[in-house]
């Protein structure tokens, strides 16, 4: 389970500390494709697998089908933790999601979202002041 919110940088080369909670659940590497919202998705390989299945079974005809499946499977690439727990981000990953020296890397449960930490903060305010229309309408769809 992968929960919490960190903050975190990038060395000159693109590489990111992994904190230490999320280590072991990567230890046998990792798959870093684009987000959604502008951040960057990393998965254990076990859970990659899962929602590749579920894109490439979604329907070739259907524009957003392809949109999205392109969106997350051209975009992915392997990553291993090195000796000191980092990961190396691609740079096409590091553009795509506007990522400078300071990241936040979040927890969320299957998987871990690393933002901009500015993009982040602003994201985070405008959710959390919207969070009482967020929750009626989780609350329409049973949640």
């Amino acid at each position: 389970m992968l929960l919490g919110e960190y903050r975190h940088n990038l060395d000159t080369k693109g590489r990111m500390a992994v904190p230490a909670k999320f280590r072991d659940a990567l230890l046998a590497g990792a798959i870093i494709t684009r987000g959604i919202d502008n951040c960057l998705f990393v998965f254990t390989n076990a859970d990659w697998d899962i929602l590749a299945k579920k894109l490439i079974a979604l329907p070739l005809a259907q524009a957003n089908s392809r949109a999205f499946s392109r969106l997350m499977l051209a975009g992915a690439t392997d990553v291993m933790l090195d000796n000191q727990g980092r990961i190396l981000i691609p740079d096409y990953l590091r553009k795509y999601a506007g990522l400078k020296k300071g990241v936040t890397v979040a927890g969320l449960y299957n998987r871990i979202e690393i933002w901009d930490e500015e993009t982040w903060s602003a994201y985070k305010a405008k959710t959390e002041s919207s969070s009482e229309a967020i929750a009626e309408k989780l609350g329409e769809l049973g949640i």
